[in-house]
This record gives C-alpha cells, sequence and structure tokens, in this order.
C-alpha cells in the first residue's frame, strides 16, 4: 500500500530547469476536503469583505477570499482542537479574535490574537473549556466581553479579555451551553445565558446577578441563543433547545412561544440572521440531524434547506460579506464548510485544508493543455487532484465508495483522453472517464477487492493492459477493468509493487522480488541474496550505458541494487539511517544521470547521486519523519506522508547539477504530432531532447501490440525527427508512443490505404 506508482505511458517526469518558489520542503495547502468543522467565525477585512476563521479538531485556518486558499492560523495555541471562535471588534485594540480549546494536562484555555489569528496568547479564564462568548457595550465607550463555561457558569472581562472573573450570582445553573447579548434597548445590556437543564437566565448588570426568565418555555436544555432586531428599536430573542425546537421572546425573556412549525422535535445547535432584500430579516436555524432551516416571518414558519449540503449536522452559522456589497451564510458541518450565497437555497463546500492526510500513492498526468494533473490516493480523503503543480488539493470522489485508495493508474482512451483507475482497499477498482469527475466500479472477475498498487500500460505488454495487486496475487485486465484475471499462480500472495524495467516485470512481495517475461503469466524468485525477503517498493533506473539499473527497499535492511535484471542484489545503505524505506523514486540530476530518492520510516528523504552508494538527508524543512509515497513530476519531488499530507521540493536544491539549458536547447522532452496525419503510407515524428538520455520509440495497434520500433538509442540534448513507413500495415489507427529516462508521451496517428 505504501510507494511510488506513476501512471504508465503518461508519467510525465521530465526535468525543465531549476524552481526556486519555494527554497525547502513546503507542505502543500490541503488537501481541501469536507473535514470537521467545530466552529466558525467572520469579521470585517476593512476594504468591504470578511475574513473567515474555522476552528477544527487540528487547530485554527483562516481565509481572506470566502475559502479558495486558506493557512493555519493558530501560533501559539497549546491545545489544536478549538471548540469555540469569537471575534470581537474594539475602538482601541482593532479587533480582537478569542479561541477556546479543549483543557488537558499538556495545554490548552482561552486564547487571544490581535492580528487575526497570526499570532495567539493565552489569557487565564478559570480551568475548564470555555463553550461561548458573547460582547456588549460597557456605557464608558468599552467592551464587557463574556464567556460560558461549561460547568462554572459566566465569566467577564472588562479589559479586552487580559483578566476575567466569575459572574454567578443568581445563576443557579452553572452548565453555561450558551450566550448573547441585547444591546437594542436604551437601559443598557441585557445579557442572555443558555443553560443545560436550568433553562435561560437574564443579567440587566453586565452580569453581577442574574434571574431566570423560563416562563412558557417547554424546553429546559438550551443550546443556542441569538438575538435580532425587530425593525422597531427593539429585539427578539430566539432560543434553540434539544428537543422543543425553537422559542422566540418579544419582551427580553419575560416571556416565550415555541416558533417551531416545521423542524419540531429537533435540536437545534446554532442561529444567524441576514436582511431580506424584500425588506425583514431571515433568520437560519442549524440542528443536529436535520440540516439547516430557514423563516421569513420570525419563526413562525420554517423551511428545510440543504442543497448541496452533504451532513445534517450543524454545528456553527455565520454571515459573510464581499466586497460587492453581497452576502452569504456559511455553515460548519462534521463534513466542511459550506458557503450559500443565494439564501440558503444551495450549497456548495469551502473545503478546509486537512494537513493530517495520509498519502498512500502519488501519481501525475497530462492535463490535456500542455500542463500536468497530480493525483494523491489517501486512506481517508479518497482521491485528490491538484491542478497547480501542488500548491493545493481537492476531492475528486464522486461515486467513489471507498476512500481508502491505494493504487492510481491512467489508460489513453484513443481520443485524446484519459481513463483514469482507483484502487481501494475493501471495494476494489474504480474508473473515471473525465478526470476524476465521477467514478464507476469496474471489478468483475476481481475476486479479492483489497487493492494495494495498480500498473498500466507497460512497455511491450500492451498499452491496455491494467495489473491489480491484492494479497492474493496479481489480477489483469485487457479491456479497461470491465474484467479481471488473476495471473499470478506461482507468485506469492502479498504483492507490494511491480515495476517494469525492459521487457521483464518485477514484483516485491513479503517473501522477495519476483520476475515474468510472459506478462505476468508464470514467476521466478530472483531475489536469493537478500538478507531481508520483505520487500516493500521497488524501481527501475534507466541507464545510457548498460540498459537498467533495479533497485529495492525493503522492510528493516535498507536498500539493494541489481545492475543485471534482478539476478544478484548488493545492499547499498551507507548514510541511510533509516533501515525501513517505504518508497524509492528516480529523478533527472541536470547532466546525463539521475539522482535516487529514498522515503523512509522515521527519517524522511534522503538522496543518492551515486547509484545508492552514498545516502544524504535531504529534509530542510521536513517537518514529518514518515515518508509513505515519492513522486518526481517536472521540476518537483513530491512526498505523501502518513498523517502530514503532501510535501514538495524543487529537485534543483537535491540534485547534483541542474544546470539551465543553453539557449535553443529544449527545456524539456517532447513529441509533436506527426506529419501528415492521417497519412499514406508514410509520416514523421519530431522529437525533442533536453538531457543526454536513452530514447526509444515505437507504434502500437489499437490492441497494444508494439508493431515497429522507430528508434532505441542515446540521444544528446537537440531537435530530431523519425520516419514510419506503414506499407504494408492495415488502415486504422496507431499509438506512436516515445520513452526517455522516466518521460513518456504518446501520440495517435491515423493510417489511410
Amino acid at each position: 500500500m505504501k510507494g511510488i506508482v506513476s501512471f504508465a505511458l503518461l508519467g510525465l517526469m521530465t526535468f525543465s530547469g531549476p524552481n526556486r518558489l519555494f527554497a525547502q520542503w513546503v507542505q502543500s495547502k490541503g488537501p481541501y476536503t469536507g473535514r470537521s468543522i467545530l466552529c466558525a467565525a467572520v469579521a470585517p477585512d476593512g476594504a468591504g469583505g470578511t475574513e473567515l476563521l474555522a476552528g477544527t479538531g487540528d487547530g485554527v485556518f483562516r481565509t481572506t477570499d470566502n475559502g479558495a486558499t486558506w493557512w493555519s492560523a493558530d501560533s501559539g495555541i497549546t491545545n489544536k482542537t478549538i471548540f469555540c471562535l469569537a471575534v470581537v471588534p474594539n475602538g482601541i485594540a482593532g479587533t480582537i479574535v478569542f479561541a477556546a480549546t479543549a483543557v488537558t494536562v499538556s495545554g490548552g484555555g482561552l486564547f487571544r490574537s490581535t492580528d487575526f489569528g497570526v499570532t495567539w496568547a493565552q489569557v487565564s479564564a478559570g480551568s475548564a473549556a470555555i463553550s461561548s462568548f458573547a460582547f456588549g457595550p460597557n456605557g464608558t465607550g468599552g467592551t464587557n466581553l463574556f464567556a460560558g463555561n461549561a460547568a462554572y457558569g459566566v465569566l467577564v472581562s472588562t479589559d479586552d479579555g487580559t483578566t476575567w472573573k466569575y459572574a454567578n450570582t443568581g445563576l443557579t445553573n452553572h452548565t453555561v451551553l450558551c450566550l448573547a447579548v441585547d444591546s437594542s434597548g436604551t437601559g443598557g445590556s441585557k445579557v442572555f445565558a443558555g443553560t443545560h437543564g436550568g433553562g435561560v437566565f437574564c443579567s440587566t448588570n453586565d452580569g453581577t446577578s442574574w434571574t431566570s426568565v423560563n416562563s412558557g418555555l417547554g424546553d429546559f436544555i438550551i443550546e443556542s441563543l441569538v438575538v435580532i432586531g425587530n425593525g422597531a428599536g427593539g429585539a427578539d430573542v430566539y432560543a434553540g433547545t434539544w428537543s422543543g425546537g425553537v422559542f422566540r421572546s418579544t419582551d427580553d425573556g419575560s416571556s416565550w412561544t415555541q416558533v417551531s412549525s416545521g423542524l419540531e422535535n429537533l435540536p437545534v445547535e446554532c442561529f444567524t440572521f441576514s436582511p431580506r432584500a424584500a425588506g425583514g430579516t431571515n433568520v437560519f436555524a442549524g440542528t443536529l440531524g436535520g440540516g439547516i432551516f430557514r423563516s421569513t416571518n420570525n419563526g413562525t414558519d420554517w423551511t428545510q434547506l440543504g442543497l448541496g449540503l452533504a451532513d445534517s449536522t450543524v454545528s456553527c452559522l455565520d454571515v459573510t460579506r464581499t466586497g460587492a456589497g453581497g452576502a452569504g451564510i456559511v455553515a460548519g458541518t462534521q463534513k466542511g464548510l459550506f458557503l450559500s450565497n443565494d439564501d440558503g437555497a444551495t450549497w456548495s463546500l469551502m473545503g478546509v485544508p486537512d494537513y493530517t492526510t495520509t498519502v498512500n500513492v502519488l501519481a501525475a498526468s497530462p492535463n490535456g493543455v500542455g500542463g500536468t494533473n497530480l493525483f494523491a490516493g489517501s486512506s481517508s480523503n479518497g482521491v485528490l487532484l491538484s491542478t497547480d503543480e501542488g500548491t493545493s488539493w481537492a476531492p475528486i470522489n464522486a461515486g467513489l465508495t471507498n476512500m481508502d485508495v491505494r493504487g492510481l493508474a491512467a489508460i489513453p482512451d484513443g481520443v485524446g483522453g484519459m481513463n483514469l483507475f482507483a484502487g481501494t482497499y475493501g471495494d476494489g477498482v474504480f474508473r473515471s472517464m473525465n478526470n476524476g469527475a465521477s467514478w464507476f466500479k469496474v471489478d468483475t472477475g476481481l475476486t479479492n477487492t483489497y487493492v494495494d498498487f495498480l500498473l498500466a500500460g507497460p512497455p511491450g505488454m500492451g498499452l491496455t493492459n491494467l495489473f491489480a495487486g491484492t494479497s492474493t496475487g496479481i489480477f489483469v485486465s485487457s479491456d479497461n477493468a470491465i474484467s479481471w484475471s488473476q495471473v499470478s499462480s506461482s507468485l506469492p500472495k502479498s504483492v507490494y509493487r511491480l515495476v517494469v524495467s525492459g521487457t521483464s516485470l518485477f514484483a516485491s512481495t513479503y517473501y522477495g522480488i519476483y520476475v515474468s517475461t510472459n506478462n505476468g503469466a508464470t514467476w521466478t524468485r530472483t531475489s536469493t541474496d537478500l538478507s531481508n525477503s520483505n520487500v516493500r517498493c521497488l524501481v527501475a533506473r534507466p541507464e545510457v550505458t548498460n540498459g537498467g539499473d533495479l533497485f529495492a527497499g525493503t522492510m528493516s535492511n535498507g536498500v539493494y541494487r541489481s545492475t543485471d535484471n534482478g539476478t544478484t542484489w548488493t545492499q547499498v545503505n551507507t548514510g541511510l539511517p533509516s533501515m525501513t524505506v517505504w518508497a524509492l523514486a528516480v529523478g533527472a540530476n541536470g547532466t546525463e544521470g539521475s539522482n535516487l530518492f529514498a522515503g523512509t520510516n522515521g527519517n524522511g528523504v534522503f538522496v543518492s547521486g551515486d547509484n545508492g552508494a552514498i545516502w544524504t538527508s535531504a529534509n530542510s524543512g521536513l517537518s514529518t519523519a514518515d515518508i509513505l509515497s515519492l513522486l518526481v513530476s517536472g521540476s518537483t519531488l513530491y512526498a505523501g506522508t502518513s498523517g502530514n499530507g503532501v510535501w514538495r521540493r524543487p529537485l534543483a536544491e537535491m540534485v547534483t547539477s541542474v544546470p539551465e539549458p543553453p539557449a535553443g536547447q529544449p527545456k524539456e522532452f517532447g513529441l509533436s504530432q506527426n506529419y501528415p496525419n492521417p497519412f499514406n503510407p508514410s509520416t514523421s515524428f519530431e522529437f525533442r531532447v533536453s538531457s543526454s538520455e536513452l530514447v526509444t520509440i515505437r507504434v502500437f495497434d489499437v490492441v497494444g501490440r508494439s508493431v515497429a520500433t522507430l528508434l532505441k538509442g542515446v540521444r544528446t540534448p537537440g531537435v530530431y525527427s523519425v520516419s514510419w513507413d506503414a506499407a504494408g500495415f492495415p488502415s486504422g489507427v496507431y499509438f506512436c508512443r516515445m520513452q526517455a529516462g522516466q518521460f513518456s508521451v504518446i501520440r495517435k496517428a491515423i493510417l489511410l490505404n
């Protein structure tokens, strides 16, 4: 399940000069996923828009563009489980943000930020977790802050949260779940506290004393409170309860009326409101299990919303604004943060970065417009896509019923597109015909649905072959995974990885390395001299002179190298402190050779420029040490980690030599479309070579058989041309494939006799 997989035939691993945009390992933003949101807070950005903070079980995240990009905003917070966020405007100190976290022996409590989450400082506010915040004017130009404590009642601060004191006189129930402040009147502010079992309490003297205000309240478990102006100079108070729906008071809590038509018997967890274009106010209620409801008539009736909302448990609601004067509703759920720009009618996911994702496999494929799509198979977030060189990631999982993805592969569809395949651990193989926008299952004949890897179309084995490795051996499909058959009767059951070297197929298994020269029909063990037979990964390195090297990463004995097509193996571990190697990858070094990269268990990434003889650490900036997958794409090395997402680093920082090509020299490998096309009987292909490399150009028919070899030899940097005389071949579609090192590309040619 761990290692490197590139899209065979289309795995773009070209090198095109140094990339200095990031000077060490950088963690990707994301994947942007539907992760659980515990709380959220919105604040004006000073330009007519808003900034948004989201509290999760892994810290605080911030966005200034309505969720298009996010970054961590919790420096100084000692406990990353964020229960509550509050933004407090302050005319003296500017906007102040408070974050309440879980409290454990290792840290946590109440934290304050005066730079909207860039840095945080802890403030003393009791020994229990804060469940809610509210604030209001103190009558002297300042602000009173109120914090609800889940065990010890209400705390008050009059100095911007620097110090706090308990204010519980008359508060007979100290389990305070929610707070709200009504500052609409002329007689000072009224503070409301909702409790678990004691109903609602009101204070008219900034928390100095409290009075129970429960007349007409049918449920005394108060989950949420909100104060909304009534348009006549006063305000209405809404109380969301555990089992009685919503209650409304128009007289400062002296009496309550149930207003729950349409959402009866649902726990109401949160409220927000926004002005209606036609006048009046939209009131929104987030529930536990029922999604979001809206009332346009002061709570008299409620309508369930939620088209596009992936979860019915809503933890928080807020209003965000755009610079154009528009407004949106933000909803936090267990499956992500969602935004509605049409008063709740429809919702879209505002993915918040999940830096805890375990990435089992990485792969790359051309995007059809000259760029590259990167794909990641994760343990819990399914398939993830990056279209910006790994800067950010997004889930592409529609139709995918299992989120534990351990294999990725792609096969050209013959019309310029791609068939993508995802191997899952428990639900077999899925196929996408639209770049991952939707998936459907393809596993007829796949008797083991626990797939550990996929390999597509290796050279000499057909353009449409797809191999799947499982705990009971290898399966193959030659019809885009519509049907499968097992081809590994002579192979040990636990197969971790496949790799192609020349026309041979190698398999790493729990019992050593096996080789097949007949498309996997039969296998022979070729690793009797390995001191550890548990081989977790393999990589083949094409050589300019001798045809290829093989490298094997083992569970506890490091890396082995074979220079004779797997017949003999030598241990190459000097400088490698970790003997368990999960992943291996090869990248160009800018001259005529290549560098070898190893992803280890507990020691990060290591690089060797001399065929593994000596290894050096390449971990600058890398804060995680367990590397499960590696991928070289373009001029960047990508690392998939255990629990820390995807990291990236320029090859230029880790290779021995990466010069810019001289003027006029190609900066990357490439194969142009043949001319003429269609043709009869001959046509030409122009190709580009950016560094000295063994170049192979072959022609395949539509069933994947190699029908002609146009070139196989070393070429120095430059632009070349090869011709194909197809006299004697039948009319039809053919595929011309160029491979140079790790670069591979296909062009479709049409012969018309």
